[in-house]
């Protein structure tokens, strides 16, 4: 086993980032690689990040060609996926942000390649790693879950000089909208405490924003309703229209005997069960450094059962999400695939 596991990086925007603070500070991990059709930015995060023979690329297939690597970190947005089949190719762990892609199809090939491969990945769904979340799945093991509330609430994108996220996630077509590309994390803990989604049917608001930029086109609000497999139901939410405050980030789980009450980006919990006294678990501010070290454990050790999120599972998240948005589309509700 090599003295540090050779890390690369595929995408170094914002996201990239805040892995790589916490990857520089572990001792296990080595950042040797780092990938950016934007050269500069590759160039800056090598500097602030890398080791002292850090090499930078624009291209990924070149990174792969040229560098030695134990795993790598795919950090894109939502359309520009496709450069993992490079890692499935040589072997190589890798941990993909979320949502793990942006059109199902191809999702679907990168998991069946995974699989063949006996690849082990992990994605970016932080909160599953999160002790109030695992409290509370062990309680729901045997106390079902009845009816599920969450989602995201913000406000209105602004053109802002220098934020390039503005250029891919306001343009439905590139980032799937806020449902898919930002709800996706309530989604997959959905998922992951209260069992698979049947079902969804959804709706969109769209012409209330102004001031918007000019590539606009995602929704201004959606709520999704959802069929779970064992006959619970939820209702989720996004918005990224509310200005004066009041939103945030929530999920509500009500069970016959629990109630457990997520919120902020942090997943405090509230948790109150049937003849007991409240409780308070506060969510980890540092939980990409549990997640990434989670992986990195894995990987030093071939043990895949340190990751809670795998690349098929993460794809059957986004199956949900796209169902979301097809029946946003249709009007109609649509049976999740």
């Amino acid at each position: 086993m090599a003295a540090r596991t050779r890390i690369g990086f595929v995408g170094c925007g914002g996201i990239a980032e805040a892995h790589m603070k916490g990857l520089a500070n572990y001792s296990r991990a080595a950042l040797v690689a780092f990938c950016d059709p934007r050269v500069e930015r590759a160039q800056e995060m090598a500097a602030l990040y890398g080791t002292k023979k850090a090499q930078v690329f624009a291209e990924a297939k070149d990174m792969f060609a040229t560098v030695e690597l134990d795993a790598v970190y795919f950090c894109l947005p939502p359309f520009a996926h496709g450069a993992e089949f490079e890692a499935i190719e040589r072997g190589i762990p890798f941990f993909v942000e979320k949502p793990v892609n942006l059109y199902l199809e191809q999702a679907r090939e990168i998991a069946a390649a995974v699989e063949e491969k006996g690849l082990l990945t992990s994605v970016g769904y932080m909160n599953r790693y999160r002790k109030g979340v695992q409290r509370v799945k062990e309680l729901l093991a045997d106390d079902p879950p009845v009816l599920v509330l969450g989602g995201w609430i913000g406000g209105t994108p602004r053109p802002r000089p220098g934020v390039g996220i503005w250029q891919w996630w306001v343009q439905k077509d590139l980032s799937g909208g806020q449902f898919l590309e930002q709800v996706t994390h309530t989604v997959d803990l959905v998922r992951y405490l209260c069992g698979e989604a049947v079902e969804v049917q959804a709706y969109a608001a769209r012409g209330f924003n102004q001031d918007t930029p000019e590539n606009y086109s995602i929704e201004d609000a959606s709520v999704v309703n959802i069929r779970l497999a064992n006959g619970a139901v939820a209702n989720l939410w996004a918005s990224c229209s509310t200005n004066a405050g009041g939103g945030g980030v929530s999920l509500n789980i009500y069970a016959s005997r629990t109630t457990a009450i997520f919120t902020g980006w942090e997943h405090s919990l509230h948790l109150l069960q049937a003849g007991r006294k409240p409780k308070e678990i506060p969510g980890e501010p540092d939980i990409f450094v549990v997640e990434d070290r989670a992986f990195i454990q894995a990987v030093r050790f071939q043990d895949p059962a340190r990751i809670k999120s795998s690349y098929a599972d993460g794809a059957k998240t986004l199956a949900v999400t796209v169902a979301a948005n097809k029946s946003m589309e249709t009007g109609r509700p649509v049976l999740v695939e």
